[in-house]
Order: C-alpha cells, then sequence, then structure tokens
C-alpha cells in the first residue's frame, strides 16, 4: 500500500457494472498522473492498485486492441 491518501478521490466505474457492484473503480491519485484501481465491492476498504501515467495508458490501448478479449 501506498502511503497517500485513496479516500475521496472521485473514483469512477464503468456504466456496464452491475448493480451488485462487482466491477474495478479507477481514480486519478496524484497530480503527476498516478491511476488507482480497485474492487468496487469494498470501496474505500479495498486493496488499490497503483500505475504511472505510462503504464496505464499502455492498458487502455490494448484494451482498445482487444488484448484482453475473452474467446467466443
Amino acid at each position: 500500500m501506498s502511503d497517500f491518501d485513496v479516500i475521496g478521490h472521485g473514483w469512477r466505474r464503468s456504466t456496464h457494472c452491475n448493480a451488485n457492484g462487482t466491477c474495478v473503480e479507477v481514480a486519478v491519485l496524484s497530480p503527476s498522473g498516478l491511476v488507482g484501481a480497485r474492487d468496487a465491492t469494498y470501496g474505500d476498504h479495498s486493496p488499490v492498485l497503483t500505475f504511472g501515467r505510462a503504464e496505464w495508458s499502455g492498458f487502455i490501448d490494448r484494451l482498445k486492441e482487444g488484448a484482453f478479449d475473452l474467446p467466443r
């Protein structure tokens, strides 16, 4: 866990999330662009994974390319 406060950073979740909260939330945690991701089920009690701006951007690019799509 990092040494910065992760509560109250405007956590967002996809509009595709289930009503029971089974999804991931993301937030920008610092002015330098550090991004946090957490399990929405646990909210403020969830562990937070952190990513630098370049790491997060690369991840989003791969998502858009379909790199993580499950086979049909």
